[in-house]
């Protein structure tokens, strides 16, 4: 048990590690290839936050640990909006400027509403998880199409004054992309082996572990470059991060684990879970959008207000579990 224990941490570490340099290493490779500055926001940096999550999700998977998986990409959503977004804003109250976020809220919004919807029959299919990724594929070309794509966007000012300070040269970048990748897999595949371990020793849903220990660990990426981003003032990179990694996650890491393996979805999921995702779905969408179309703000009261939610939702799967032993 010490020895899957270990497994664990040093899989979290390595995975946060790895993460920061692939993310790191694909803006830097992207800038030099003439990427704009908005798509390395919204694209490359929610890509690269959202690579643990894939790639844990993919494992558990293929290895037939779908509860894992699933429990993995909602978990993260869960924990980017409410303990992320929380932590961040009793830092530094977060400012939503950002046109092109405020459009991609309401699509967040829209995607949570496919997921239930898919979700509701109790079973992901092959079909259904190949719609996400078609939708996943339609939002990157959407993206990519804005007509609002400008350097005077604000997002995209903070991506390329953030990227002007990066002393990366064009080899040492791809490096760190191909040797943080690399290390992704390790890193997954040490994380994944031993919370089914752990899971197995304690008598733990897959779901239960997904949800927790593996959620929070692939979510760290994004918790560390929303505070920095935050402490910089680079408000719409904070808020970016988790918009992206949420629709990376409800889409993509969702998408890719129903090819490999179709899932059975638990109940107690559906009754839990899935409402608690989509209440603070709506929350992020009120408190960002504004009121009357102004520009919103999450402040430190709201920010309390999600780091307590995150805290009773954890409380609520500890009373769940014991329940259910």
């Amino acid at each position: 048990m010490i020895v899957h224990f270990l497994s664990v941490v040093f899989g979290l570490i390595l995975l946060v590690w790895s993460a920061d340099r692939f993310v790191e290493g694909s803006a830097v490779t992207a800038k030099y290839l003439g990427m704009p500055p908005i798509l390395i926001g919204m694209i490359i940096v929610g890509f690269g936050t959202s690579a643990p999550e894939m790639l844990v999700s993919a494992l558990s998977a293929a290895k037939g640990n779908p509860g894992i998986a699933l429990g993995n990409a909602y978990g993260s959503n869960i924990c980017n909006m409410a303990l992320i977004l929380g932590i961040t804003a009793l830092i530094k109250p977060i400012h939503v400027k950002s046109e092109i976020l405020k459009k991609e809220l309401p699509v967040l919004a829209m995607v949570t509403l496919m997921a239930i919807l898919q979700l509701m029959d109790g079973v992901l299919t092959r079909i259904e998880a190949g719609i996400l990724i078609l939708c996943f594929t339609g939002l990157l070309a959407w993206s990519l199409f804005q007509k609002k794509m400008a350097a005077s966007d604000t997002l995209a000012v903070e991506v390329e004054n953030k990227l002007e300070h990066q002393s990366l040269s064009s080899r040492k970048a791809v490096a760190f992309v191909v040797m943080g990748f690399v290390l992704l897999i390790v890193s997954s595949q040490l994380l994944v082996t031993g919370s089914v371990e752990i899971a197995k020793f304690f008598g733990i849903s897959d779901l239960m572990i997904g949800l927790t220990i593996v959620a929070v660990g692939t979510s760290l990426p994004e918790l560390a470059s929303s505070i920095m981003a935050a402490r910089r003032n680079e408000h719409d990179i904070a808020i970016g991060n988790i918009i992206g990694s949420n629709l990376f996650n409800t889409m993509s890491v969702v998408g890719i684990a129903g090819l490999i393996h179709p899932m059975s979805i638990d109940p107690v999921f559906l009754s839990r879970d899935l409402p608690v995702m989509t209440g603070l779905t709506v929350s992020l969408f009120v408190i960002g959008y504004g009121f009357k179309g102004r520009l919103g703000r999450i402040n430190r009261f709201e920010g309390l207000a999600l780091l307590l939610s995150y805290f009773f939702y954890m409380g609520w799967l500890i009373v769940s579990q014991s329940t259910t032993v």
